[in-house]
């Protein structure tokens, strides 16, 4: 049946996809940390920028992808149970879509911070265009 194929395929695009946001998520983390330091001095260690990032509002709107990743992992996590739902693949994949929207007039932190992480950062750029180009590419694996 050519709806399970592609039901299928979004859990393959969304197992492909995951290592991706996290490198991507991984390097907004230490792009804010560069803004941080800028503004407030260098962060002491690991321990205190960890601390930074769960508790200061500096890096709040980074919170957002943080949890989204791990709802990733709980929907792959077989563990748990004893197969994943296409359809909550498909759903995550488009969450992620609507959620790496960058937006300067964004009316949540995290579009209007995105945007400004993409404006800084080339890396984070093209990041950002290679998984938007893999998330709308459905016809594709990621």
């Amino acid at each position: 049946m050519p709806m399970s194929a592609d039901h299928n395929q979004a859990v393959t695009r969304l197992k492909k996809i995951r290592p991706e946001l996290l490198k991507l998520h991984k390097a907004l983390l230490y792009s804010e940390r560069t803004v941080y330091e800028q503004t407030h001095g260098p962060i002491a260690n690991s321990g205190e920028f960890f601390r930074l990032v769960t508790e200061d509002e500096a890096f709040s709107w980074l919170r957002p992808i943080s949890k989204f990743i791990v709802q990733i992992d709980e929907l792959l996590d077989l563990r748990k149970k004893d197969t994943i739902e296409p359809e909550s693949a498909a759903i995550l994949l488009e969450k992620a879509r609507l959620m790496l929207k960058p937006n300067k007039d964004s009316l949540t932190p995290l579009g209007e911070r995105y945007f400004s992480a993409i404006q800084r950062d080339p890396n984070i750029a093209l990041m950002h265009a290679d998984i938007s180009k893999k998330l709308r590419d459905k016809g594709e694996t990621a």
